[in-house]
């Protein structure tokens, strides 16, 4: 069944991004104390209305300067506030040693601009290269979806049903744009001219996270949930289908759809992929050599060779359907980089590693294996996910410093 809603509830939708529950912030793991000091309250009233303070306590630490840009990318603070909150964080929570970014040159230029988004603390999850140019993300703390011209600049933010928590986007033949309602267990479908949002519930017993939606060459969405399923929705007639993968205690997490309209996705709890047959959905899995080995993210060349980005090793790895070959390459930022986002434009696969400071855009050159790195301006805040555009260049999302991100690519 589906339900037609008109997203113009603005009101409401900033209510719930100014006022978010309180437990939010601290709802795991043990509780953190702040050390006293002057700003500590101010931090304690505004850091934990939308995070945990271990987020805080946790982190590499900035300078001063870098705290006072990380903040104001989530909330708009009085000057003498924001003063008081950067002195103290710079003080109790100074930059300490990280793994640091690798830099490999390499006869590729490019050029990465981004854009601070409308909504502070919006935590932009996916990002979407659309078919007229423009720049699509979802802002899963905000619940919107928004709109970016990298041309002029402008953007504008579609309001969701409060606490939709979008997480993925694709678009279809007609201009929609389609995500996945991860915290309110549905597919939603916004028609960008009218702002009109078609809900699609996801009703199966057990389902629930849809995460990362994709079309196939007829039009069909398949999605990956967190319930460790895939779905199946027709948009013609709404009909929507999920499966359970054959191993229990699995995430499928990223997916891709190969040449012949197959969906492959990896498995973020295991050392797997898994294919789908569009037709039966019957899922086949394929076990990856090494048991730590976490996909999390995934690509495809034109030669229907999967790509996955194994967020726990440290590596690009190669996956070759046809044969069931395997192949890996250590990520540059080593061990700990926890490659994540990654998309592929020809023969060069593309990805970012989230755990090295500030992240990196990584190129990888299939042909000759050859890595080539750059460094994103903001320092990235964990690029989740990233997209081609029918261009050539790379639209990504930079979540923990609420940014989107254009990356302009030329070879020498």
């Amino acid at each position: 069944m589906r339900q037609k809603i008109r997203a113009v509830l603005i009101a409401s939708a900033l209510l719930w991004f100014v006022f978010p529950v309180q437990a939010q912030g601290q709802r795991r793991g043990p509780p953190v104390q702040l050390p006293e000091g002057i700003g500590q309250e101010l931090v304690q009233a505004h850091c934990t209305s939308c995070h945990r303070l271990n987020q805080i306590a946790n982190s590499w630490g900035y300078t001063r300067e870098g705290w006072e840009e990380l903040f104001s990318s989530m909330v708009a603070l009085p000057s003498d506030q924001a003063e008081l909150v950067a002195g103290y964080l710079a003080t109790h929570y100074p930059v300490r040693p990280a793994p640091e970014a690798v830099k490999i040159p390499g006869k590729t230029n490019v050029s990465i601009k981004e854009w601070v988004l409308p909504s502070l603390g919006s935590r932009p999850h996916d990002p979407l290269a659309a078919a007229d140019g423009s720049v699509w993300w979802t802002g899963q703390w905000s619940s919107v979806l928004g709109r970016l011209d990298p041309e002029t600049g402008v953007m504008k933010e579609h309001p969701l049903p409060p606490d939709s928590g979008p997480h993925g986007l694709a678009e279809d033949a007609m201009g929609n744009v389609w995500f996945t309602g991860i915290s309110q267990n549905y597919i939603g479908k916004l028609n960008p001219a009218t702002g009109e949002v078609t809900q699609y519930p996801v009703s199966k017993e057990g389902a629930r996270g849809p995460h990362t939606p994709i079309f196939d060459q007829t039009g069909t969405l398949w999605f990956t949930l967190q319930s460790g399923m895939v779905g199946r929705l027709v948009p013609e007639t709404g009909a929507m289908t999920i499966v359970s993968t054959p191993s229990d205690n699995t995430y499928p997490y990223g997916i891709v759809v190969n040449s012949v309209g197959v969906p492959w996705y990896v498995d973020f709890r295991g050392n797997r992929l898994g294919s789908v047959d569009p037709k039966t959905m019957e899922i086949r899995e394929y076990a990856l050599p090494n048991p730590e080995a976490r996909p999390r993210r995934i690509a495809i060349t034109p030669d229907d060779v999967l790509w996955y980005s194994d967020y726990a090793r440290g590596y690009l790895g190669r996956f070759d359907p046809a044969t069931g070959d395997v192949q890996e390459w250590p990520s540059p930022g080593g061990s700990e980089s926890q490659p994540y986002g990654i998309a592929a434009v020809g023969s060069i696969v593309w990805y970012s590693e989230s755990a090295v400071r500030p992240n990196t855009l990584v190129r990888f050159d299939t042909e000759t294996e050859s890595f080539q790195t750059w460094v994103i301006p903001s320092g990235g805040g964990v690029v989740r996910n990233m997209m081609a555009t029918s261009t050539g260049d790379l639209v990504l999302a930079c979540s923990g410093v609420n940014r989107v991100a254009l990356v302009e690519v030329s070879d020498n």
